[in-house]
């Protein structure tokens, strides 16, 4: 019988856009088939699989413990995509690429987070993202994929070292806003004690100014009463002066439904005391005298 004894059947196959196909001829591989139609001799042929040359991503979690004892969650997204030169790579050396890849994530953040503590850890996301990113580049390349990129998407320590961290915060602000507090406490005093202390000097200058003028008066009335009366001495009209304050003492003093000691020895121990604080010139001479 001249001839092959079997042939087979041209078959158009498609490929989506973004997507390559693996061909294998009786189980062995073939070649690999882009996106559009092609043609494969079936049934010695076929396409086996297809892998996206989208850009995928990964959510990793993975807990951890960091130098200060405390556990925490780590959330790494990784995205990678196919390398379509290394396409064979990718379908026939990997079973599982998101665990080989989960695998070294773990591997990373368990030994990058408990060389630091909880604060630091916090700081260093991006230090952490880049450990990741290297250690999956260098690795993966070699499996016919690329990682454009991973990211730290969450550190999430125990709702009780939460609330701790919330409480620790809080605190400082409060301690913080205290010491303004005492601040603007210690400014308010000085400026009162500054504005008491230019209240009394004022009031000072106008007791002072009240009581020169006092003894002016004083002064003035005595010398004009001597000049007036024949006879009449400085001393005299003094105690006509101070007898008559003293009356209007008490008058103003008993308007006020108090009662005080009276004593007539009062007005010669004020006249006294008057002349010897106010009737002296400026060389010290007694005026009454």
């Amino acid at each position: 019988m001249d001839g092959p004894l079997w042939t087979g059947f041209l078959c158009l196959v498609c490929v989506r856009e973004k997507e390559v196909g693996v061909v294998e001829d009786l189980g062995q591989f073939k070649r690999l088939i882009k996106e559009g139609p092609s043609c494969i001799v079936w049934p010695l042929q076929s396409v086996v699989g297809r892998l996206s040359l989208r850009v995928q991503q990964l959510d990793v979690l993975c807990e951890t413990k960091t130098k200060d004892n405390v556990f925490i969650q780590v959330g790494v997204a990784v995205q990678y995509r196919v390398v379509t030169e290394s396409a064979y790579d990718a379908w026939y050396r990997l079973t599982s690429p998101t665990s080989q890849i989960q695998a070294y994530v773990f591997d990373v953040i368990r030994s990058t987070i408990p060389r630091m503590e909880l604060d630091q850890a916090f700081e260093s996301k991006d230090d952490i993202a880049q450990a990741v990113l290297e250690q999956l580049q260098s690795v993966m390349k070699d499996y016919g994929y690329a990682i454009v990129n991973t990211l730290v998407t969450d550190l999430a320590p125990d709702a009780k070292v939460k609330a701790s961290m919330n409480e620790i915060n809080a605190a400082r602000r409060l301690k913080e806003a205290a010491s303004h507090q005492a601040e603007a406490d210690k400014v308010r005093q000085v400026k009162n004690a500054e504005a008491e202390a230019e209240a009394r000097y004022l009031s000072g200058m106008g007791v002072a100014r009240q009581r020169m003028a006092i003894v002016q008066g004083l002064q003035s009335s005595v010398a004009e009463f001597s000049q007036e009366v024949e006879g009449a001495t400085p001393k005299d009209v003094m105690d006509i002066l101070l007898l008559s304050q003293y009356f209007d003492t008490l008058s103003t003093v008993g308007a006020n439904s108090l009662i005080l000691e009276h004593d007539p020895a009062t007005v010669a121990k004020l006249q006294r005391q008057v002349g010897v604080s106010f009737l002296r010139d400026g060389s010290g001479k007694d005026l009454l005298s």
